[in-house]
């Protein structure tokens, strides 16, 4: 909340009147606002347009270059277009009839104050626009959270299922266009079915979070990191080949068996099993058969002993 108070106390002021425009920026800066003054519509519009502009305006009405009213319709064309934050507009005016402030209204001003302003009623107004912004922030970031919940894995935090699919074929579009390779792994815990049979179900979640993070650990910021599945995990290593995944899968390995797992209050020894393989391109496969290549080379894995890693080549299809 306190990021978007103080995201709304900046203000663009535009008013031709040197006497006026001064007036406004005294009492502005008196409130605590931070001001960005302009001398006109033009002035003002390219306030707007930048990429840290203040969600807050106060525009007169008439004045050299574009009017108040024609930046207030601009400045929501380009908001719809670019799906930019919402900018909460006053139109400062000395217009006292009902239908040019109805014209105000309609072109997307959000409220209007008439000339010479009264500073209490525009400081009231001025706290109304800042209650809305802050609302609508709280908004998005609440849709935000909603759509991260829905891409996450509810007990890791890792991506889930869906997720990583889509990071992966991302990534492969990616490596076409780049002429670069992309590693993936198959991840499996090696005996978890014993773990929760043995120690309960609380010690195997606890079990899979450690994993997860131990995973996330041995990762660059860039890599993909997914949940594919009860004890099954997908790792996409952008830029990768043959030889560095396999290395990679290695240090993941280690990361995981080296050291007991505590859960639940005991310490566990736990394993992982891994399939890897890379699609390079321009003859890469399909996302499934990349897939389906790491997963074969990960029950080779399980049945050379567990605990250790298998490479497997893709097919050679061209990716669509």
């Amino acid at each position: 909340m306190l990021e978007t108070i103080q995201e709304t106390m900046r203000v663009v002021i535009a008013e031709d009147s040197g006497p006026s425009r001064l007036a406004l920026e005294r009492t502005l800066a008196k409130w605590g606002y931070e001001v960005i003054s302009c001398k006109d519509g033009n002035a003002a519009w390219e306030a707007l347009q930048q990429d840290d502009s203040p969600r807050l305006a106060i525009l007169d009405w008439m004045m050299p270059g574009y009017s108040g009213p024609e930046i207030v319709r601009m400045v929501r064309a380009q908001a719809e277009e670019r799906k930019a934050a919402y900018t909460y507009i006053l139109l400062l005016t000395s217009k006292n009839e009902r239908a040019d402030l109805i014209e105000g209204l309609e072109a997307g001003a959000d409220d209007y104050i008439t000339k010479p302003f009264d500073q209490q009623e525009l400081r009231v107004r001025l706290r109304t626009g800042m209650r809305i912004l802050n609302l609508q922030a709280e908004l998005v970031a609440a849709r935000e959270a909603l759509r991260e919940q829905a891409m996450r894995d509810a007990l890791t935090g890792l991506w889930n299922r869906r997720s990583i699919i889509e990071i992966l074929i991302r990534e492969q579009s990616r490596s076409t266009r780049e002429s670069a390779p992309v590693g993936v792994l198959m991840m499996d815990i090696d005996h978890f079915k014993r773990v929760n049979d043995t120690h309960g179900h609380l010690a195997g979640d606890d079990v899979l979070k450690e994993v997860a993070r131990r995973l996330l650990a041995s990762v660059r910021p860039y890599d993909g990191v997914g949940r594919y599945g009860g004890e099954e995990f997908i790792i996409v290593l952008p830029g990768c080949d043959e030889a560095s995944i396999q290395s990679r899968g290695e240090a993941m390995r280690a990361a995981i068996s080296d050291d007991p797992v505590l859960a639940q209050g005991l310490s566990l020894k736990v394993s992982a099993s891994f399939g890897a393989t890379v699609f390079v391109p321009p003859n890469g496969v399909e996302t499934a058969e990349l897939i389906r290549a790491a997963d074969d080379a990960l029950y080779e894995a399980k049945r050379n002993g567990r605990n250790c890693l298998v490479y497997r080549h893709a097919s050679s299809t061209v990716a669509s």
